[in-house]
């Protein structure tokens, strides 16, 4: 974050796209039209090791560092580990197969399953990535939450303004973790019922069926809870994924020099 928070009275709609055409500029004359990035931009960029903030961000809204979005593009594309202490997280590619962090690896077959079914015929990588997004959010839900719950009085009021007293109080009080920790259970549970077998020896036809029975349990039941939470996730992950950015035909790393106008004639 930077050291300037946005003024509490900022404009409803954000900044405009000229403004952020302006800060663009901006960024392009710090990291050069070749990539060469100024030595004083770059020594801002990276907090040394061991060293201490010199000042205190006030409470309010910040707009993202410029110092720290230099340090990105100055990387040039390549996978590098961020110096200790970074303030930014990075996400770094890797060949071993993914290790889920909530699910036991019996139980991520199964939500991989599922969430095949519900999906349809997806790119495998898309439906993975799905997959891990799925098990990753259930796995950080718990952390959230607890830090919901102590959000300083004044910093949860602002919480409130920015996103909506509905968004705050959900993140304080819904376990998410719990019902796909329990609907699973009861997914694989009502395999045994219907057919005898547990859910993952089932054929694809048969998996299909069961969870279509899932959706059409009572509602408020373990397994139509997990159907509906699963269902939502799965819809959220596979369209960040980068082959269902490319179905929406997602243009929002893009510009236009001149405005395409409307196609439609009605």
């Amino acid at each position: 974050m930077s050291g300037d928070p946005k003024p509490y009275f900022y404009p409803a709609e954000g900044l405009t796209r000229r403004h952020w055409i302006l800060r663009l500029g901006e960024f392009v004359v710090l990291v050069g039209v070749r990539g060469l990035v100024p030595e004083a931009a770059t020594s801002l960029a990276v907090q040394q090791p061991g060293q201490a903030s010199s000042f205190t961000l006030p409470l309010g809204l910040f707009e993202p560092s410029q110092d720290h979005l230099v340090h990105a593009l100055a990387s040039g594309g390549r996978n590098w580990t961020p110096p200790p202490g970074s303030e930014t997280e990075y996400g770094l590619s890797s060949a071993a197969p993914y290790e889920p962090q909530f699910f036991p690896p019996e139980d991520f077959k199964v939500a991989t399953r599922t969430i095949e079914v519900l999906l349809g015929k997806v790119d495998p990588a898309a439906l993975s990535e799905a997959a891990q997004w799925f098990d990753l959010w259930l796995h950080s839900t718990p952390g959230v939450r607890a830090a919901a719950q102590q959000l300083d009085t004044m910093h949860r009021v602002l919480a409130v303004a920015f996103y909506g007293e509905n968004a705050v109080h959900e993140l304080e009080t819904t376990y998410p973790d719990a019902v796909a920790r329990d609907g699973i259970r009861a997914l694989r549970d009502l395999s045994g019922k219907m057919y005898g077998r547990d859910f993952l020896q089932l054929t694809d036809a048969e998996q299909t069926a069961l969870v279509m029975t899932a959706s059409k349990a009572e509602a408020g039941t373990s397994v139509r809870k997990f159907f509906e939470l699963t269902r939502a996730e799965a819809i959220r992950g596979y369209y960040t994924s980068a082959a269902g950015l490319k179905e929406l035909d997602y243009r929002g790393n893009a510009y236009y020099g001149d405005s395409p106008g409307c196609e439609s004639k009605s």
